[in-house]
């Protein structure tokens, strides 16, 4: 165990290191989150503007603490996992450099895909025209990553089963692939969706990689630990200066790499019934969303008043720090929840 505190602390204190500058650069690039004032959006509700407004005071803030805190895990895992590798005294139950592919392409495949959000929201190149993709053709990017994914899980690493509490370990065969991928694109986006308050999408992401750092721990997965290890020491110095009010904020490239990255360390685990528990904010904050999305669509009418649900409870009068204050607790007791079932 203290293996791997060591690596925790030192993650921290490299990324608490490099912060203050990183803001600072963020600064003079104008890397910053800009300004809706004015701007009509097609079809919004009143209750959208009311939303805007609620988040004037964030704009100017920095924008892209995620390309920091993922070069940190980056460089440090491939560090210390390559030099474990090298003098074969690192141990998994999984072939280990699999386990790496499908860690790393995840985490930087939707990184890149992130980060092309990022330039194209923080520049204008979205309304010049520039390099502009539809959602839709997003969205293909994002399933044609999980794939990969999916498939390094699969066929690389011949996962193909789910441990369900109770009833032990149930084989899926190739139907696991198509779930792995579903998963990885779900998470991505549901963790996105919910990075929408200071402190709420990370916090809530702290607990549940916790409750998978004592899973991966107990299961004697040395690969997920240290790279559990140095997330969680680079993540909790990202929370430092993201709660409210927030000194930066995550971008999109943290938003879709963190959310289909704890996906894959569920799915490795082999402990999907705890990731889907332990995950439940995320997953309910997406529902959401989907939920309003399909109504809109299919029954001409919003399910939600706004959607996702901390937008709904800013609309109800809930004030920005107890949403999140109470996100934590609910994400808390899930995690433990999670965790119980996980060891059944």
């Amino acid at each position: 165990m203290k293996f791997y505190l060591g690596w925790l602390l030192v993650a921290f204190g490299v990324t608490m290191g490099l912060f203050v500058p990183f803001i600072n650069l963020l600064f003079k690039l104008k890397f910053l989150r800009k300004s809706e004032t004015g701007e009509v959006r097609k079809n919004a509700t009143a209750n959208f503007y009311k939303i805007r407004e609620m988040h004037a005071t964030k704009v100017g803030t920095p924008t892209g603490g995620g390309i920091l805190v993922a070069a940190v895990v980056f460089v440090m895992c491939a560090g210390i996992l390559g030099w474990l590798a090298a003098n074969d005294n690192l141990f998994s139950g999984h072939p280990i450099w699999g386990e790496l592919a499908a860690l790393f392409v995840t985490f930087g495949g939707f990184a890149l895909l992130g980060f092309y959000d990022d330039l194209i929201k923080i520049f204008g190149y979205a309304k010049s025209g520039f390099f502009g993709l539809r959602m839709r053709y997003k969205f293909v990017l994002q399933w044609m990553v999980a794939l990969v994914a999916a498939g390094i899980l699969y066929w690389g690493l011949g996962i193909d089963f789910i441990n369900l509490p109770g009833l032990g370990i149930v084989r899926l065969g190739t139907a696991y692939f198509l779930m792995a991928a579903f998963l990885i694109v779900g998470f991505a986006n549901a963790f996105d969706i919910t990075d929408g308050l200071d402190g709420l999408s990370c916090g809530l992401l702290l607990i549940c990689l916790l409750a998978f750092w004592g899973i991966s721990i107990s299961g004697l997965d040395q690969v997920l630990g240290v790279f559990i290890a140095v997330w969680l020491g680079a993540l909790a110095a990202f929370l430092y200066f993201n709660i409210y009010p927030a000194r930066i904020m995550l971008g999109n490239m943290g938003g879709l790499a963190f959310g289909a990255t704890l996906a894959v360390v569920g799915l490795l685990s082999g402990k999907i019934v705890a990731l889907l528990i332990v995950g439940g904010v995320f997953l309910a904050e997406g529902i959401s969303s989907l939920l309003q999305l399909f109504s809109k669509r299919f029954m001409k009418k919003r399910f939600f008043p706004i959607a996702p649900l901390h937008h709904w409870l800013q609309l109800a009068g809930w004030e920005e720090p107890k949403i999140v204050a109470r996100a934590w607790l609910a994400g808390i007791v899930m995690a433990i929840f999670g965790v119980w079932l996980a060891a059944l």
